[in-house]
């Protein structure tokens, strides 16, 4: 492949013995000299520069700014001899909280532009969002200054408990949890998911077991149900963490599912989920928030209050990694015992996420993991301290920005639809249509008719059917251009078709030809017109030579 033009980073190498906060500097030869304050002081220079083009690589607005941890730690050290030294270390106080530390973090603006590694717009948020720089920012002190175990007790510990404390704090905030015992951290949304699942399954199975025990115990009849709970609900278009967890599940006879289809929108029914619900046997109901493909949002509340009518014993989880952090989530209102949310799809990286397990459920939902007693025992793991900070400061940005994110990804969305109607079917200035010969379609609640339906999608997604359009192709002709998702996958020859398209009952040429354009907080109007026009002429190109390929078929 292509080597990008970028001047290599230069690392140096730790010496053995060398404490985490020195520097090394090279030799001519290659090897390493001992660090003395001065050799320290030049490595950390030399250091300093390279993180500050880092840092404005991400966007951050100043040099100054950003070499400021490395200029922190070369005023803390004097340039005396080391018992001065030690002697400042041993005299000065430790704060409870580094202020420094979040004065480094500055909020960017919703809509800003952020540097990009490749001349390419970046429509593909529903897959991963670009982490926020101030995210970012946010990280780098429990990179290379906070490392320790936030399970010790001594100073090193100290920092990094605070931060994953303050960061279950933060999310607690952003889903509205009434407690910060709810929030539980893991790696990824597979596993909540998974978790969510199995964990409700083996929970009724646990109290099937102990209630029988009991029972036996007091040689009186039994008040045990008859049979642990087994039975899952689920509907058709919710993401593969779900849908494969299930279908392994019912193939090792461990569960029943009953799949829940959905409208030609891609919305789910609640009395359709609810009837699905079987009284006594039902373990779980999960249905997710927000659809990854087509950006329908379920009436979730809706269909928790359904469900609980049904049965007031069953569970009910929601996958919300598409909704958290494009729409407000709150679990009071959703009624949801069990909640998904995953860090980078909203501004974290790829390697954080969390389950919210409602505090009533508790006692009845079994652990994960066992061993060092992390996360009140559910989850055992040293915890990752810099991806918590992150996952933390991304629950805050929505907090600080929510609604103005809100508000510029629909614009965004919005201005994207439009330019491409206006590209492929010569929309008039006044809003008419002439013939065309290209057919769009708008898959999900934002094709709809009425105003009201088009509310139940999220900001953020578009996806959009063109009849005849080879998707894939298109894309991949434009991979160093525009970043985006098809509906419809070649594998070796074969083209197959998306679930959800499938469970949306979109027809076959407009399913192929069907395209997932997403957007963000840093997608700005350069990016979607320049993206609109090259995909609209991508377009044309694909469907006139698929013209001229049949006509010379036929």
């Amino acid at each position: 492949g292509r080597r990008r033009q970028e001047a290599p980073l230069r690392r140096t190498r730790m010496a053995g013995g060398a404490p985490p906060s020195a520097s090394l500097a090279s030799s001519s030869s290659g090897g390493f000299l001992p660090t003395t304050p001065v050799v320290a002081a030049a490595a950390l220079g030399t250091l300093a520069t390279t993180v500050a083009a880092v840092h404005l690589a991400r966007g951050t607005p100043t040099a100054p700014r950003v070499v400021s941890p490395f200029a922190r730690i070369l005023r803390r050290r004097p340039a005396s001899s080391a018992a001065q030294s030690r002697t400042r270390r041993e005299s000065t106080p430790r704060p409870e909280k580094d202020e420094e530390d979040t004065a480094m973090i500055t909020r960017r603006a919703v809509g800003s532009a952020v540097p990009k590694p490749h001349a390419c717009v970046y429509l593909d948020y529903a897959a991963t969002c670009p982490i926020y720089p101030d995210v970012a920012d946010a990280m780098l002190p429990y990179l290379y200054r906070h490392w320790g175990n936030p399970s010790s007790a001594h100073a090193y510990g100290g920092p990094s408990k605070r931060a994953v404390a303050q960061a279950r704090e933060r999310v607690r905030a952003l889903i509205n949890a009434r407690d910060a015992s709810e929030i539980v951290f893991c790696s990824c949304g597979s596993e909540a998911d998974n978790w969510a699942i199995v964990g409700a399954l083996q929970g009724s199975a646990q109290q099937h077991a102990a209630a029988s025990s009991s029972s036996g115990d007091q040689q009186q009849p039994s008040r045990a149900p008859k049979k642990p709970r087994r039975h899952v609900v689920v509907s058709t278009i919710e993401h593969p963490a779900i849908l494969a967890c299930v279908d392994t599940l019912e193939d090792e006879g461990r569960s029943i599912a009953t799949r829940v289809g959905c409208d030609g929108l891609g919305l789910v029914d609640p009395q359709a989920v609810a009837a699905a619900v079987v009284p006594g046997a039902t373990a779980l109901v999960s249905v997710m928030l927000a659809n990854n493909e087509v950006g329908s949002v379920a009436d979730v509340a809706g269909i928790a209050s359904a469900v609980k009518q049904r049965d007031a014993g069953v569970l009910v989880h929601t996958d919300a990694a598409q909704a958290v952090g494009k729409i407000d989530v709150d679990v009071q209102a959703l009624g949801v015992d069990l909640l998904t949310l995953v860090g980078h799809k909203f501004g974290a990286p790829k390697g954080v996420a969390a389950l919210y397990v409602r505090k009533e459920i508790q006692s009845r939902f079994p652990s994960l993991l066992w061993g060092g007693g992390q996360e009140r025992g559910r989850r055992a793991g040293t915890e990752a301290v810099p991806n918590l900070v992150a996952l933390g400061e991304a629950a805050q940005v929505w907090l600080d920005q929510g609604a103005d994110i809100e508000r510029h990804s629909t614009a965004m969305r919005d201005r994207l639809l439009a330019r491409l109607e206006k590209k492929l079917l010569l929309v008039a200035e006044g809003g008419n249509k002439t013939a065309a010969d290209v057919a769009l379609r708008v898959n999900g609640p934002l094709g709809a008719a009425d105003a009201a339906t088009r509310r139940a999608a999220l900001p953020n997604v578009l996806s959009i059917g063109i009849k005849g359009l080879r998707a894939d192709a298109v894309l991949a002709s434009l991979r160093d251009h525009v970043a985006a998702s098809a509906g419809a996958a070649c594998h070796t020859g074969a083209t197959s078709i998306s679930g959800v398209l499938l469970a949306l009952r979109v027809p076959e040429p407009y399913a192929l030809g069907t395209l997932r354009l997403s957007v963000g907080r840093h997608t700005t109007p350069d990016d979607v017109d320049e993206a609109a026009d090259r995909l609209a002429d991508a377009i044309l190109a694909d469907l006139a030579a698929s013209a001229e390929q049949q006509s010379g078929g036929s």
